[in-house]
């Protein structure tokens, strides 16, 4: 059986292993430690019953975000021989709710390949993301990228009640820096916004998660 839960430091050397067996957009270990060292409450792993990492989400909050307090996904993958059990889903929902519960997050944004269509139909179908705008050639081959966005219930709730633009920036600044003690070091790939420096071949939520 396949339980979910928090990442380790311990967990990332399987992690990495798991994306690279996975994924075309492939990370050095620095940027796992980047991503568990500033956010914690966000990386989450599934783990089989023999100890061995099939699956991870790897997710982050904008350091400076301009219309919002909100959470992004880096990379999500779970092995061949694990899909098609719902471990994907159960490893986004578990992050959402970290982003949601520990800051406060507005809404979570990924970009994925057009031509992914399993893991369009896990976002748009069964987490309710929709798609916010495409972004032509993002990834290093040329191809174009849907950015897509999960508006979460309380979002609309926070918005409204952030008050004057100041007290708004004021709480938007706070949530940033508490999530990013790490100080926002250079990283070898990165999700679109982040701070970090961004390689030719974009960070994104591309899986193989069908």
């Amino acid at each position: 059986m396949v339980c979910i839960r928090p990442a380790t430091l311990e967990d990332l050397m399987q992690m990495q292993r798991c994306n690279l067996l996975c994924l075309p957009e492939n990370y050095q270990l620095k940027y796992y430690f980047y991503h568990i060292l500033s956010w914690p409450q966000l990386l989450y792993v599934a783990e089989d019953y023999d100890g061995a990492i099939v699956g991870y989400v790897l997710a982050k909050m904008e350091e400076e975000p301009t219309d919002g307090i909100h959470g992004h996904i880096t990379s999500l993958a779970v092995a061949r021989s694990h899909r098609k059990q719902g471990i994907a889903s159960r490893l986004m929902t578990a992050t959402h709710k970290a982003m949601e519960e520990v800051f406060c997050a507005e809404y979570v944004s990924l970009h994925v390949r057009v031509s992914n269509r399993g893991a369009i139909h896990l976002y748009t179908n069964t987490l309710g993301y929709g798609v916010q705008d495409v972004e032509s050639k993002y990834y290093a081959n040329g191809e174009d990228a849907y950015e897509m966005r999960k508006y979460f219930a309380g979002g609309a709730k926070r918005r409204s009640g952030r008050g004057s633009s100041t007290g708004g920036a004021a709480r938007r600044g706070g949530a940033a820096a508490g999530a990013s003690d790490a100080g926002g070091g250079e990283a070898t790939a990165a999700g679109s916004g982040s701070g970090a420096k961004e390689p030719a071949a974009k960070a994104a939520a591309t899986a193989g998660v069908s």
